[in-house]
């Protein structure tokens, strides 16, 4: 038995798959998923898991190397976008339109919902490499 970092046996199979450049979101739990978009589904209940503890769990388990966040957030959600910007802190991050955040998921290896219920908690991670 696995005993620590993500115990979710579908998200450690998938974020051990990751190569260089391939992306993949961690969303709130309303955000639509592109079908052909793997899904994991870690809602339970509204705000469990909150997407800071997701986060968090991804990024002790993967290297990062560049994020895209919905341009809304800086306004609607700014206690998030400055937890998201200091745990990604000095890596690279675009901002587009919400709407443009949704249609780049389509080309995400998979799509993380999480129960999540504040304004525009959402992201596309870029994997980079550790070597």
């Amino acid at each position: 038995m696995k005993k620590q970092g993500i115990l979710n046996a579908q998200l450690s199979r998938l974020i051990a798959a990751l190569g260089h450049k391939d992306t993949y979101m961690i969303g709130d739990a309303g955000m639509p998923i592109p079908p052909g978009v793997e899904v994991v589904d870690l809602a339970v209940t509204s705000g469990v898991p909150t997407f800071r503890q997701v986060l968090d769990a991804v990024l002790a388990e993967d290297k990062v190397e560049a994020y895209t966040l919905a341009k809304e957030i800086e306004t609607a959600n700014p206690d998030l976008h400055a937890y998201i910007k200091q745990a990604l802190k000095g890596l690279p991050v675009t901002y587009v339109p919400h709407e443009e955040l949704k249609k780049q998921s389509a080309h995400c290896r998979f799509a993380i919902r999480t129960g999540e219920f504040t304004p525009y908690p959402n992201i596309i991670l870029q994997s980079g490499v550790v070597f």
